[in-house]
């Protein structure tokens, strides 16, 4: 009996290998690039997250509103905004600030910021989104600058 309990075993070890290869990334350059991959699936899991959170606090203390988004009755967040938009902005974004100098990162948060304040009004005009009395724009602008820069230093951390 003790015979057959260590051929399963090996057979599972050799089984396993099949299925689970040692070296996903041989290469360095490979290694570079599985390394920027997951760092660039994480910040768009990170962004989302953060999103879905500022939102959630946002529309919980009635700064502004999603009058259309879906399922009304279960969310009170546009959820297509933090699952859908917010992860194809984050790999654009990423792949344009990769290859900018710091300066022109710097000019691209602000104009982020900029049309981030300014599309909201647009949106507003649509009936997508409401904001109360107490909001400003600026406070879009000023946001997006900060959440870019965090979403930039979150994967910069990650792809060391």
């Amino acid at each position: 009996m003790g015979k057959f309990m260590m051929n399963t075993a090996k057979h599972l070890k050799k089984l396993n290998l099949l299925f689970w290869p040692k070296k996903m990334c041989s290469s360095a350059k490979m290694q570079k690039k599985c390394n920027n991959q997951r760092a660039v699936i994480a910040t768009i899991i990170f962004s989302s997250f953060i999103g879905t959170y500022l939102d959630l606090i946002f529309v919980g203390n009635q700064m502004y509103a999603f009058p259309a988004r879906q399922f009304p009755d279960v969310f009170t967040i546009n959820i297509a905004f933090t699952l859908i938009i917010l992860p194809i902005f984050t790999v654009l974004f990423l792949r344009i600030t990769k290859t900018l100098p710091p300066l022109l990162r710097i000019l691209l948060f602000i104009l982020i910021g900029l049309c981030i304040g300014i599309s909201e009004q647009f949106f507003e005009k649509l009936g997508w989104f409401t904001h109360s009395e107490a909001w400003y724009h600026s406070y879009s602008f000023f946001g997006y600058i900060i959440f870019m820069f965090l979403i930039w230093k979150f994967y910069r951390w990650l792809a060391k």
